[in-house]
């Protein structure tokens, strides 16, 4: 066994891997937050002390062992081409294949006596238990939904109690996967800026236009008509996280546009405030936009919880993302109008 290569792992989070942790929560080089796939030693295990897997998402893997301080035992690490195990498990990486293939190249055989494997509970839809034990002799076994009560599972010799199968997407669970939503949000502001400048250059409405382009007054107007739509960001990603349970409906860019056609109302009756022109079809185009951005990112979200599956996604996607087209383009068109009229 001298020749196995086997990597160390620690229970121990280093300030490195907390601020990793903190960043990738961010959106700060989420792709390419890995740890290198192969057999891990956590402790100091023997032939006989469990198999854990998992996936080379670090944070995944750093959640892992953070919560096995004192344990001695082995996790197997899968190439998920850094994607955690739920998601991973929906698009195939961590699944049958990637998990016969880790086996067979650590020779887990030779490491341990037993043929037990650990599995996450969530990687359950990406793999065939009866296929891995055929091809390899390990049975596959899964263990609980968090990280955090595998010590307790172990102890109770690897039974799970009902409270270790319920999947929670608690207040606290929604609003921890904002921050990275924000962060991809956050870079169409900048975009839709420009486009709003665009706009009230040409043909200026407001009044002080009239005498020449007075610059100071279209930076500030543009930046008024902007705070509807980035508004409209943080209700599909923070609005979205907080109110979900309470919003009807299960769709969740139908959510979306129950939350995002309020905010559109309002923007419609305190247009002024936002220094749109005494128009409706300008006034409505923007609260159009703003309700379809909203929408938009409250889809988004679906990929946040395991109460969707990954065929309810596509089928939501493939129905709602044509009509938020649609909705858009009848906004612009508005505009369109409203200046080819003047």
């Amino acid at each position: 066994m001298s020749d196995i290569q086997i990597m160390k792992a620690t229970s121990e989070l280093s300030r490195t891997d907390q601020i990793g942790a903190i960043k990738v929560r961010l959106g700060v080089r989420r792709n390419q937050y890995t740890v290198k796939p192969g057999l891990y030693a956590l402790g100091v295990p023997d032939p006989s002390s469990p198999v854990l897997v998992t996936a080379n998402y670090k944070l995944s893997f750093d959640t892992l062992r953070s919560h096995l301080k004192g344990l001695d035992l082995w996790i197997m690490v899968l190439d998920t081409k850094g994607i955690n195990v739920w998601c991973a498990a929906g698009k195939g990486t961590f699944g049958t294949n990637e998990l016969v293939r880790r086996i067979k190249a650590t020779r887990l055989e030779e490491v341990v006596i037993h043929h037990n494997l650990i599995l996450p509970q969530l990687g359950a839809p990406g793999v065939k238990g009866f296929e891995v034990t055929k091809a390899t002799g390990f049975k596959v076994v899964y263990g609980p939904i968090r990280a955090a009560d595998i010590p307790a599972y172990l102890a109770n010799g690897m039974q799970a109690t009902d409270e270790m199968r319920k999947v929670t997407f608690t207040l606290k669970e929604r609003l921890m996967v904002v921050p990275v939503e924000i962060h991809y949000a956050i870079k169409l502001l900048p975009a839709l800026f420009v486009l709003l400048l665009l706009f009230n250059i040409i043909k200026p409405t407001q009044t002080g236009f009239e005498n020449g382009m007075a610059w100071a007054l279209i930076l500030k107007v543009s930046f008024f008509q902007l705070i509807p739509h980035a508004v409209a960001f943080l209700l599909g990603t923070i609005g979205i996280a907080a109110l979900l349970p309470y919003i009807p409906g299960k769709s969740f860019s139908l959510k979306g546009v129950l939350l995002g056609a309020l905010w559109a109302l309002f923007v419609v009756r305190y247009a002024t405030v936002f220094s749109y022109p005494d128009s409706h079809l300008v006034v409505w185009a923007h609260g159009l936009i703003a309700a379809t951005i909203t929408s938009f990112f409250s889809l988004n979200f679906t990929g946040s919880t395991t109460f969707t599956s990954p065929s309810g996604v596509q089928k939501e996607t493939v129905i709602a993302i044509p009509i938020m087209a649609i909705t858009t383009l009848c906004g612009v068109a508005m505009l369109v109008i409203f200046k080819i009229q003047r």
